[in-house]
C-alpha cells in the first residue's frame, strides 16, 4: 500500500534521550536531564492538587470545547474565549494551521535553524518550504519578507527561536507585519513567552486588532511545567479560530490537562519565582562562557546555545558519561554548538563543572 510520497524517508521526531536509558546504558545511578527545555522546578503545587481532584472523573470524556479552561487563559492574556484554539500542545496547532492552510501547490516561509514542526508539517501537506538563514542567530525578517509570493500562506515567526533563544524585536516585528500580505498567515510561535525579559520583546497579542493575518501560539509545557500533560493554544481573530476549529480532533486535551492549567494559571507567583530562577540560571552559564571565551547566543528562552568549536556529538557524548544529557548542536543546525537548559543552581553547577574539565582535557582550539 501507497502512502503519500513526501512521507517516504521523512525523518521522525527524535526526542531528548531519556533519563531511565542512560542510566541502564551506561550504569549511572543519577541522571539529570537538561535538554528538553522542561521547567526544573517542575508545576505548581495546585496543580497536583487540582488532578488528584479529578481523578474520580475518568470514565466521563472530557470537556470537547475546554471551557472553563478557554474562560480562565482569555481572561489570563486578554482576548475573547471564542479567539482561543487548544492543542494537545502548540504542537497539535501547528499540525492544524499546516492542515488547514498548506496545499502541494502552496508554499510556507520558515527561517534555519529553527523549530522542526513547521518544515515537518508543511512536508506532509505536500507545500514547498522556503526556509531563511538565520543573521546573526536572529530571524532575518527583509529576507524572509522577499522570499514571500503568491503562493505564499504562511510564515513562522519562531520568537523566541529554538534553537537559538535569539528574539526578534517589536520595532521589527510590527514593520514586518505591516508588510507582510494580507491573505499571508504569520504565526508567532512564543512557548518560551514567560521566559522573557527584554523590554522590547513584542506584545503581539495587543497587534491582533491591526492585523487579521496574525496567529500567536503559546503552551503549558515550558514555564508552567506541564510538559507531560500537553496542552498549548492558538490565539487569532474570531474568523481564523472558526475556520480552523472544525480540524481539531475531539477531546485532544485531557480533562486532567484542563484542571492542570486552570491551576498553574492562578498560581502566577510560581510563574515568577521560575523567571528569576532561570534569569539567575542564566547568568552562571553567561559567567562560565565568558570566563573561557566561549561564544554563546544570547537567549530569552530558559536554554543556551553555546559554542565549544569542536563536534556537538562529542560533547554531547562526554556529558552523558558524566550523567547529564543535553541537546546536542548537529541535529538542530548548529553542528559545533550543544544546547543546555537551564536547570537549578544545582544542575547548574555540575554541568559546568563537566565542562570545565572537558575544556581543561582538550581546550578551545584558537582561531
Amino acid at each position: 500500500m501507497n502512502i503519500k510520497p513526501q512521507i517516504v524517508g521523512l525523518p521522525a521526531y527524535v526526542p531528548g534521550k531519556p533519563i531511565e536509558d542512560v542510566k541502564r546504558e551506561l550504569g549511572l545511578e543519577k541522571v539529570i536531564k537538561l535538554a528538553s527545555n522542561e521547567n526544573p522546578f517542575g508545576a505548581s503545587p495546585k496543580v497536583a492538587e487540582a488532578i488528584r481532584e479529578a481523578a474520580s472523573k475518568t470514565a466521563i470524556y472530557p470537556d470537547g470545547y475546554a471551557t472553563d479552561l478557554r474562560i480562565r487563559v482569555a481572561q489570563h492574556v486578554g482576548v475573547q474565549p471564542n479567539q482561543l484554539i487548544f492543542g494537545n500542545g502548540s504542537d497539535e496547532v501547528i499540525q492544524i494551521l499546516c492542515r488547514a492552510y498548506l496545499t502541494p501547490d502552496s508554499n510556507t516561509v520558515t527561517a534555519f535553524p529553527t523549530f522542526s514542526q513547521y518544515k515537518l508539517n508543511a512536508t506532509i501537506e505536500g507545500a514547498e518550504i522556503r526556509e531563511v538563514p538565520l543573521k546573526n542567530g536572529v530571524h532575518d525578517l527583509e529576507a524572509m519578507l522577499h522570499a514571500i509570493d503568491e503562493k505564499t500562506k504562511i510564515v513562522w515567526v519562531c520568537n523566541p527561536n529554538n534553537p537559538s533563544g535569539t528574539y526578534v524585536n517589536e520595532g521589527q516585528f510590527h514593520s514586518f507585519m505591516k508588510r507582510v500580505p494580507k491573505g499571508v498567515l504569520v504565526v508567532s510561535d512564543e512557548a518560551y513567552y514567560e521566559y522573557t525579559t527584554a523590554d522590547d520583546y513584542p506584545e503581539t497579542i495587543e497587534m491582533l486588532d491591526s492585523y487579521d493575518n496574525l496567529v500567536i501560539l503559546r503552551t503549558f509545557s515550558k514555564a508552567y511545567g506541564l510538559a507531560a500533560l500537553r496542552v498549548g493554544y492558538g490565539i487569532a481573530s474570531e474568523e481564523i479560530i472558526r475556520l480552523i476549529e472544525p480540524i481539531r480532533p475531539p477531546f485532544n486535551n485531557t480533562t486532567f490537562a484542563h484542571v492542570a492549567a486552570i491551576a498553574g494559571l492562578e498560581d502566577q507567583a510560581f510563574i515568577q519565582h521560575s523567571i528569576e530562577k532561570n534569569k539567575q540560571g542564566i547568568a552562571q552559564f553567561e559567567a562560565f562562557c565568558e570566563e573561557h571565551k566561549l561564544y554563546y547566543y544570547p537567549t530569552q528562552a530558559n536554554f543556551l546555545l553555546i559554542d565549544l568549536k569542536r563536534p556537538s556529538d562529542e560533547v554531547f557524548d562526554y556529558l552523558l558519561t558524566k550523567g547529564y544529557i543535553v541537546r546536542s548542536g548537529r541535529a538542530l543546525g548548529f553542528p559545533s554548538c550543544i544546547r543546555i537548559t537551564i536547570g537549578s543552581q544545582e544542575e547548574n553547577e555540575g554541568i559546568i563543572a563537566a565542562l570545565t574539565q572537558l575544556l581543561k582535557e582538550s581546550p578551545v582550539p584558537q582561531m
